[in-house]
C-alpha cells in the first residue's frame, strides 16, 4: 500500500525534548488538517523522555529516578503505557495526513500507516512484521510489557537463531506505533528501537515487577539483530517512508508532491511552544490523568 496523494514534506531527524516533540506531532495535524501539506518525519529524543500513555497514572512514575538521571517526563494523545524513549537507543518517527485521505477504520488506517515501518525493517535485513499470536502481559504500565496483539504489534525474530544478549531466541518486539485523530487529521507516531537499556526503561516505573532479563527476553534492538549503526538506521527510515510516499520510484508518482528537505515555519514553531508550555510541559497535563481529576 502506498501514501495518500497530495503535497507530502519529508523532514529528516531533529533532536529536540520530548514535550516539544509531542507538540509538533501536534502542529503537523493542524497544519495537514488546514490544507497544509502533509508530513513525514523522523525525530530524536533529547535529553531521554519517558512519555505516558494519554490516561495512564502518574503515580506509576518514578519521579527520582526520571530527575536524577535527566529524563523528560511528558504524557502522549495515544494511548498505551508507558514508553522510555533513549536519546541513542530509539529511533522515532510520524506520519500526519488528512483524516478523509486514509481509512476511516482505525485497524485499516493504522496497517496503511505502519507499511513504511515494516519497510525499514526489511531494508536493514530484519525479520519483523506483526506478532503471530497474543502474548500475554508482564507488566501493565510499561507499553512495550503488555500484552501483544496480532493485530498491531510488531516484532522481530533474530535471524540467527539464538542470543548472544541475554534475551530470547524467539521474536520481540521492536517497535511501539499509535495514531489519534486531531482536527480532521490523523497523526501517527511510534518508536522503533535501536539498542535496549533494560535498567533505564525498568527504572522510569515506580517498583515494577519485572526484571532486566524479563525485559530483554520481550523487547529487541535492530543493533542486536543486525550490524548497523543507528545514522544508517534512521536514513532506512526516512527512505522507506519517502518511498512509501511516491511509490517506490525516486519520482513522483502521479497526483504526488513530496519535498524531500522539508522543514518547519516559524509560525508552525511558535504554535509548538505554545503548546509546550499550556500543554506538554504542564504538570495539568503531565501528572493528572485525563477526565478523572486525580
Amino acid at each position: 500500500m502506498t501514501a495518500p496523494t497530495g503535497n507530502w514534506r519529508l523532514i529528516r531527524e531533529e533532536a529536540r525534548p520530548g514535550p516539544m516533540q509531542m507538540a509538533l506531532d501536534e502542529v503537523a495535524a493542524e497544519t495537514a488538517a488546514a490544507g497544509g501539506p502533509a508530513t513525514i518525519r523522523t525525530y530524536r529524543w533529547e535529553p531521554s523522555c519517558l512519555t505516558l500513555g494519554y490516561r495512564q497514572d502518574p503515580e506509576t512514575v518514578d519521579r527520582a529516578f526520571c530527575e536524577r538521571e535527566g529524563i523528560d517526563v511528558t504524557r502522549r494523545q495515544t494511548g498505551g503505557g508507558g514508553i522510555y524513549h533513549d536519546a541513542r537507543g530509539d529511533v522515532a518517527y510520524s506520519i500526519a495526513v488528512p483524516a478523509a485521505d486514509v481509512p476511516g477504520e482505525l485497524l485499516d488506517c493504522y496497517h496503511l500507516l505502519c507499511e513504511p515501518v515494516l519497510d525499514a525493517f526489511d531494508r536493514l535485513g530484519i525479520d519483523a512484521d506483526y506478532v503471530d499470536e497474543s502474548v500475554p502481559e508482564l507488566y501493565h504500565p510499561a507499553c512495550y510489557l503488555r500484552g501483544l496483539h496480532p493485530a498491531h504489534d510488531v516484532v522481530a525474530t533474530d535471524p540467527a537463531g539464538s542470543d548472544a544478549g541475554g534475551g530470547a531466541a524467539g521474536p520481540r518486539k521492536i517497535a511501539g506505533n499509535a495514531q489519534y485523530r486531531k482536527r480532521d487529521a490523523v497523526i501517527q507516531h511510534g518508536s522503533l528501537t535501536f539498542s535496549v537499556d533494560a535498567e533505564r526503561h525498568l527504572g522510569v516505573f515506580d517498583d515494577p515487577a519485572v526484571a532486566p532479563a524479563e525485559f530483554r527476553e520481550r523487547v529487541v534492538g535492530m543493533a542486536e539483530l543486525v550490524d548497523v549503526d543507528r545514522e544508517e538506521a534512521v536514513a532506512a527510515v526516512e527512505a522507506a517512508l519517502a518511498a512509501w510516499v511516491v511509490g517506490g520510484a525516486d519520482a513522483e508518482r502521479d497526483g504526488v508532491e513530496l519535498d524531500r528537505d522539508g522543514s518547519w515555519s516559524s509560525a508552525e514553531l511558535a504554535r509548538a511552544e505554545e503548546l509546550v508550555e499550556a500543554k506538554y510541559r504542564d504538570d495539568g497535563w503531565v501528572r493528572t490523568r485525563p477526565g478523572d481529576g486525580s
